[in-house]
Order: structure tokens, then C-alpha cells, then sequence
């Protein structure tokens, strides 16, 4: 037999998606658990989104439709970026994809040979090392530190940067910190990003859930409209992770790019699925802000309850919908603690070395549940918890 191509052997999967699994094999058995692993919101879409999906499939919206998405979203997301992120996009920037995992894979895919660097956040989103391994990429990791309270340090990236580096990864909010970057982080990794002509790769998808302040996005920026390509989706702020929609914001120079690699992949989006999307972006029901609002309460409720877990310590997330729970002081490595959580107590998490090896000595906890199932999640990690207090040191 052939072996597989070499790439499948550099690229990795989700911690979260493997937890996932073992999770709904103990549920198989008969167990209760209680999910905190995934990032997916416990809502559902808007009501009148159900209705526009169902209107467009009676209408006969169920055709191929242009490669890089129907006019009308394309047109409702630019509106929509200019009224909640202060961009001045034009639709025809607008790349539609199945899911924003897809979009950030065609961007670099579109931007990236083999033997070029990607500067990328760690802890962050294990896809982006994957994807950039599997294209023969150099992925290179920039440290979020505690210290530093999980924001980018400029100057260390500044240090990284090569001539073959190409693409800057950013993801504020942050999976799995919660970190919203400040101004002055930003600021400087723009300009740093213009001095060195890289293209910055901004992750935004948790952009509309923060808690606090307005959110800025990196294309604002002076110098940065034209080398800014954001992806972004409606998995996470409209709660529709199973319609599997995402969107790219590329400059003009790289959408054909983008269109070409979609002609040879999935064609098209869906096209019923977009019109429904697009009466999502209107958010009549305001359904967006109660959703934000709800997880705000939970946030305080949950941070305050988890640091009373012998052990565990914790401060709110500034934005998405993740705890970052430090757990060093339990003597226990978090893969251990994490084990015995499922295993015993039926509380599903994920250890932070799933988000590289800078997430070491974490545990990264979704709040994306309901208060109730919060508080038991809680009171059953304390029931455990009498084993690191037996044993802190040997494990």
C-alpha cells in the first residue's frame, strides 16, 4: 500500500474535539456530562433566521450560486462590518465560506509556499500550526504570558521576525485567554507589520462578545486596510456552529485567489443558508447583545465559583467565553486533572497544552452552558478535588 502524503503525518487535531469524544463515549455508557470543552454557545439562532432559511428553501434558493457568495450577504456583511467595526469594506472584499475554519485555511493556502514563517499566538488555536505545517509553512510561536497578562509582547515578535516570515496571526478575543488586545498592542503590531510588509492574518470570529469597551479591529489601522485579511464567521456571535458559514476580508489583490481555491474545493456555500444569514446580521430580536449579556452573567458567577476549587485560580475574561484557569498550585499536571474531572466527575475540559506548549500548567474551561449546569459542573470538580489535595506532589 501507498502510504498517505507527509503532510498528514505533520498536522494535528483539536484537543477539545478529542475530549468531545470521549465525553459522548461516556455518555454512551450511561454517564452524565457535563460539557465544557467545546467552544459552542448554548442558544440557538434568532427565530426570525429559522424563518429566512425556511423562506429561501420554499423559494427555490437551493442552487449553485457565485463562488464567492450571493451579492446580497456579501453587501449585508460590509453594512454590517462599517456599523460594529468602524470598516469602510466593499462587498466585493467579501469572501463566503463554509465555516470560518475554511476561510482561514484558503487564506493561507492563497498566501503561503513552503520554507515561509508564520508568526502565530501560543496559547492560541492549535489549527493555525496545523494548517501551516500541513502547507510545508514554518509555523513560529509567539508567547502569551501571564505576566503580561496573555496580550502580545511587540518586542518579542519584533525578535522572531525573518526574512522569510509572511503572515502575523492575531485573535482578539483570544481562544483560550479571553484576551482583547489592547489599542497600544495593536498599534504597535501594525506598524511593525508595515515595516516588515507583513500580511496579518486577524482572527476575529469572538469579535462582537466582549465585555467592556469597543472592540477595534486590526484592519483600522493606518497602512493596514491592504494587508489585513480577517476571517470571521456566525458560529459564535449568531450561535449557528452547525450551519457552518464563515466569511474571509481580503484585500482586492488576494480575493481571486481566494475565488480560485473555492472552484476547486466546495464550489459554493449553500445557497439557502446565506439568506438566512444575512436576516441574522439584521438581529432584529436583538438576539446577539441578550446572548453577550447572559454569558456576561455567567462569566462573574462561574470566575467566582471556580476559584474557590482548592488550587484553581482565575480572572474574568475580557472577552469570548472562556475561563484560563491556572492550576499550577494543585501540584498536578492540568492533562492529570483533567482526566480525573471527566473520568470521575463527569466534567468535560481541556488541558492547556491542546493550545501549545505555552498553555503548560492551565486548564481552559467554556461557559458557554447554562448557570445550573455551571454550578454543578463546579460542585463536582470540588468533590474530586480531595484527590490533588491528597496528593499534590506525586503526580
Amino acid at each position: 500500500m501507498r502510504p498517505l502524503a507527509s503532510r498528514m503525518s505533520v498536522m494535528s487535531g483539536e484537543g477539545a474535539l478529542s475530549v468531545f469524544a470521549r465525553a459522548k463515549e461516556l455518555e454512551k455508557q450511561g454517564r452524565s456530562i457535563i460539557h465544557l470543552e467545546l467552544g459552542e454557545p448554548d442558544f440557538h439562532p434568532a427565530a426570525s433566521v429559522n424563518e429566512a432559511l425556511n423562506r429561501a428553501v420554499r423559494e427555490g434558493k437551493d442552487r449553485y450560486c457565485p463562488v464567492i457568495g450571493v451579492p446580497a450577504l456579501q453587501q449585508a456583511l460590509a453594512e454590517y462590518l462599517r456599523k460594529t467595526r468602524n470598516l469602510n469594506v466593499s462587498p466585493d472584499n467579501v469572501v463566503i465560506a463554509p465555516g470560518c475554519k475554511i476561510a482561514l485555511f484558503m487564506a493561507m493556502m492563497a498566501l503561503l509556499d513552503p520554507g515561509d514563517e508564520v508568526l502565530y499566538p501560543d496559547p492560541g488555536f492549535p489549527v493555525y500550526a496545523s494548517i501551516a505545517r500541513g502547507l510545508g509553512a514554518v509555523p513560529v510561536a509567539f508567547e502569551l504570558s501571564e505576566h503580561n497578562h496573555f496580550q502580545p509582547d511587540p518586542d518579542e515578535i519584533v525578535a522572531k521576525i525573518t526574512p522569510r516570515t509572511k503572515i502575523l496571526i492575531t485573535n482578539s478575543p483570544g481562544n483560550p485567554t479571553g484576551t482583547v488586545y489592547t489599542d497600544e498592542v495593536q498599534r504597535r503590531l501594525a506598524g511593525l507589520a508595515v515595516d516588515h510588509d507583513l500580511l496579518v492574518l486577524s482572527d476575529e470570529i469572538y469579535a462582537r462578545i466582549i465585555y467592556g469597551g469597543k472592540y477595534i479591529s486590526m484592519m483600522s489601522y493606518p497602512g493596514m486596510e491592504e494587508r489585513t485579511l480577517i476571517v470571521d464567521g456566525f458560529s459564535k456571535s449568531f450561535a449557528m456552529t452547525g450551519w457552518r458559514l464563515g466569511y474571509a476580508i481580503a484585500p482586492p489583490r488576494i480575493v481571486p485567489a481566494l475565488a480560485m481555491l473555492a472552484v476547486n474545493t466546495y464550489t459554493c456555500v449553500t445557497e439557502f443558508t446565506q439568506y438566512a444569514a444575512i436576516e441574522a446580521l439584521k438581529d432584529r430580536e436583538g438576539a446577539t447583545a441578550r446572548m453577550v449579556a447572559e454569558f456576561s452573567r455567567r462569566r462573574e458567577q462561574f470566575v467566582h465559583d471556580l476559584n474557590r476549587v482548592p488550587g484553581f485560580r482565575t480572572l474574568p475574561p475580557e472577552g469570548a467565553f472562556y475561563t484560563w484557569v491556572k492550576i499550577d498550585d494543585t501540584g498536578w499536571s492540568a492533562e492529570d486533572l483533567c482526566h480525573v474531572m471527566l473520568e470521575e466527575g463527569g466534567v468535560a475540559a481541556i488541558p492547556g497544552t491542546a493550545f501549545g506548549p505555552h498553555g503548560k500548567g492551565f486548564i481552559r474551561f467554556s461557559f458557554a452552558s447554562s448557570t445550573a449546569r455551571l454550578q454543578e459542573a463546579v460542585q463536582r470538580i470540588l468533590q474530586v478535588s480531595s484527590q490533588w489535595q491528597r496528593m499534590p506532589a506525586s503526580r
